[in-house]
């Protein structure tokens, strides 16, 4: 299939975007695998577009431990059926296995690369994964990063550096363009950065005057977790009701509306 550039005249498509740390399949603390309910609750949404941060690859030793431990790496199995398209960016890498970040999509990934953007000598491993989608029957290429930064300032600040630099010479000025995921940013640092290097907006700070509170999920109190877009024609933030997820993860889940 040939694809016309980013930038061409496009009819408006609406896309609903969710993004969720899955904390590798566990509950808070570690005390019970829950990966099937987070697939269940994923779907539940209906989104067109999944970001996933700390999303397993494989791991050598929890087969042996949980009886319901999928065979499919975890972003597969909760691609399952219903998300066409899947990337996987491996982030964290130890001796029985690895995790990252991953995008799940029910467009065509026609390209995509991860990041490596963790500083040196830090135990943190972080990435990019930068997803480039092409839309079926539409002129449009949609470009979206999956981001999950540091918790040290110092590492979130340089990790924003690198993340503009990839807007600025992976991204056309004139795509559309979705950056969502966990930032763990609880000073409100990136509002800021992002807006001054790629003319980015924040979904929930652009509807409500701040980010959504997301952390720790069952009572939110830091705002980690965002949603940037740039180019939208509109957009607009989902409720989400906060049972099941306050029980599927460490992090409240984000969802919105937007209209490329």
């Amino acid at each position: 299939m040939r694809h016309a550039a980013a930038g061409a005249s496009a009819q408006p498509l609406s896309v609903r975007v969710l993004t969720v740390n899955t904390h590798k399949g566990f509950t808070p603390l570690n005390r019970r695998f829950i990966l099937h309910e987070l697939r269940e609750a994923v779907r539940s949404v209906s989104a067109d577009i999944v970001f996933l941060q700390e999303v397993l690859g494989t791991h050598a030793r929890h087969p042996e431990r949980f009886a319901n431990w999928p065979q499919a790496p975890h972003y597969e199995f909760l691609a399952d059926s219903m998300w066409s398209d899947f990337a996987y960016g491996r982030n964290s890498v130890y001796p029985h296995g690895h995790h990252g970040n991953a995008v799940l999509s029910k467009f065509p990934i026609s390209r995509y690369q991860n990041r490596d953007v963790s500083i040196e000598r830090s135990k943190e491993k972080r990435g990019l994964l930068h997803c480039v989608l092409t839309v079926p029957r539409t002129r449009t290429e949609v470009h979206v990063v999956c981001v999950h930064l540091g918790l040290r300032e110092s590492h979130r600040r340089r990790q924003l550096q690198l993340l503009c630099e990839l807007v600025d010479i992976e991204v056309p000025r004139e795509a559309p363009l979705v950056i969502a995921g966990d930032f763990n940013d609880w000073r409100l640092r990136a509002h800021e950065v992002l807006q001054g290097c790629g003319g980015l907006r924040e979904v929930y700070v652009a509807a409500h005057g701040h980010a959504a509170r997301t952390f720790p999920a069952r009572w939110p109190v830091l705002r980690l977790d965002r949603i940037y877009v740039r180019n939208a024609r509109a957009h607009r933030p989902l409720a989400l009701p906060p049972r099941p997820w306050s029980h599927l993860s460490d992090h409240s889940p984000l969802a919105a509306e937007i209209t490329v």
